[in-house]
């Protein structure tokens, strides 16, 4: 049996995902009340509630596993630098020719780029790992090379 890979996680990371599945896990019952309602209307072929609960309760049980994965494999990250260097965990402050911006380095599962957070292994995100304040780095992305200059890491 492979054995899974590690899931990096902040500490605040990992308390949103054990909130969304408390969430979740507490809609269960009201998904199956409506199956159940919608199975009595008679004919399930041309039961369109019936057909719509049943995917909301697919995607609902298969989002629940994808969270209970990630945390059975979480490893909380520590966002310390003693070196002042990026790493999981870290924000970096940095500014190119669209001016300043600010990003939270996290693992894939927490990944946003809408809410600057960024994966370590996004082109970005791979760029800043282990750099510091006053280095400037080239990252590839959709649009072409961004050259980079670390104002901050904190």
């Amino acid at each position: 049996m492979p054995t899974a890979e590690p899931t990096p996680l902040t500490p605040a990371g990992k308390t949103a995902l054990e909130a969304e599945l408390a969430r979740l896990v507490g809609r269960r019952e009201e998904v199956v009340r409506r199956i159940s309602e919608t199975r009595s209307e008679g004919d399930l072929s041309e039961n369109a509630g019936y057909h719509q609960a049943r995917e909301d309760q697919a995607h609902l049980e298969g989002r629940v596993q994808e969270i209970e994965a990630i945390l059975r494999h979480a490893v909380i990250i520590d966002n310390r630098s003693t070196d002042g260097s990026v790493r999981l965990g870290s924000t970096v402050v940095v500014e190119d020719e669209f001016g300043e911006a600010a990003f939270t380095i996290v693992g894939p599962a927490e990944a946003d780029p809408a809410s600057g957070r960024l994966s370590d292994r996004s082109p970005v995100g791979r760029s800043l790992l282990g750099r510091r304040a006053g280095d400037t780095v080239e990252a590839e992305t959709p649009s072409g090379v961004r050259a980079l200059h670390v104002v901050r890491v904190e």
